[in-house]
């Protein structure tokens, strides 16, 4: 690491990788309005690209239940990319790591669209092909609750979930990574068992990652990830995305307790435990993200600032910020196109 640089986010190509919208539709992302992340928030943070999550809520394993959350899942999707409009008023829809640097470059907002909790593509392979038509590039195969694919690390009595329903990932799971690996749709194993989680990462022969987790020995929360968890990501040249949920953050946390500085030791745990290619930031924001100062993308530099504070330099600045995230998508680009 090197010395402390002047206006540390300057130049960085920055990628928060999980974003979620309102649902129904609320204020619009071309306004800087109540949201955590609207384009003109973008802008001001100066960060390059945002994934924006099309989320669906788990519900009953059953037909209805699929049905209903592939519609939704198409809807939301509909709205993502509406955020980038043919007249250019808006984002530009970046689908690529090529399009999203090309997107910095032009000095627009970069839309990622990309979906939380496979209990969208139902039991139906088919629904992976028309996500990847639409430009998904990641999904998290679980959300809270088990569903037709995996184990999810918090199961639902609300659905009558057992601590376990397949013991990780079912053999339509297994199906299910194996076809996201063939159309390059990146594997998100936040909200997913650990024994889900190792096993996606041994099944796909693309590296997985979480987009939006942190770091169980520091926060001893069901959705952060462990040392073995860790281990296993960096061997196989995954990623974790540290969100800053306040209470994935720090044990018994209120948002007003919560800093950078919280957030920047999670990553420095990550950078000790498994290096510095193997960790990026996920915010959560309008999804329950935020901290005392960091409270919206607008404010992003903060971070930054904090990361460079305890001695972090451009090139790794710009690993934590989009510099991996790029890689894990120029790889399963690569996988996909063989």
């Amino acid at each position: 690491m090197r010395a402390m640089i002047n206006d540390p986010h300057d130049g960085i190509l920055a990628i928060d990788t999980h974003v979620d919208i309102p649902w129904p539709p609320g204020p619009s992302v071309f306004e800087d309005g109540p949201r955590c992340v609207d384009l003109p928030k973008m802008r001001k943070g100066r960060i390059a690209a945002t994934c924006f999550v099309a989320y669906v809520p788990q519900g009953k394993r059953d037909a209805e239940g699929h049905e209903a959350a592939t519609v939704r899942a198409r809807a939301m999707l509909d709205d993502i990319a509406a955020m980038a409009p043919a007249d250019g008023s808006g984002g530009v829809l970046a689908i690529t790591a090529d399009a999203i640097e090309a997107a910095y470059a032009a000095g627009k907002p970069g839309i990622v669209p990309v979906i939380e909790n496979g209990y969208a593509v139902g039991t139906d392979l088919a629904n992976l092909d028309d996500f990847a038509r639409r430009g998904v590039r990641y999904i998290t195969l679980t959300h809270n609750g088990h569903n037709a694919i995996a184990d999810a690390a918090i199961p639902l009595p609300s659905l009558d979930d057992p601590q376990t329903l397949y013991g990780g990932l079912s053999d339509f799971g297994q199906s299910v990574v194996d076809r996201m690996n063939e159309l390059g749709i990146l594997v998100d194993i936040s909200h997913t068992s650990k024994t889900t989680m190792l096993q996606a990462l041994e099944r796909s022969r693309v590296p997985v990652f979480a987009s939006h987790s942190s770091v169980r020995a520091l926060c001893d929360h069901k959705r952060n990830l462990d040392d073995e968890q860790l281990d296993a990501l960096g061997a196989t040249g995954g990623l974790v995305q540290i969100t800053i949920v306040s209470s994935f953050l720090k044990a018994k946390a209120r948002t007003g307790d919560v800093t950078v500085a919280d957030i920047a030791d999670h990553v420095d745990y990550v950078v000790k435990r498994i290096g510095v290619d193997h960790v990026g930031i996920g915010t959560d924001f309008d999804g329950g993200g935020e901290v005392r100062d960091f409270r919206n993308a607008s404010q992003a530099p903060v971070l930054t600032a904090e990361l460079a504070r305890r001695g972090y330099g451009k090139e790794e600045l710009q690993k934590i910020w989009g510099g991996n995230f790029l890689r894990l998508l120029r790889q399963a680009e690569a996988f996909a196109a063989r």
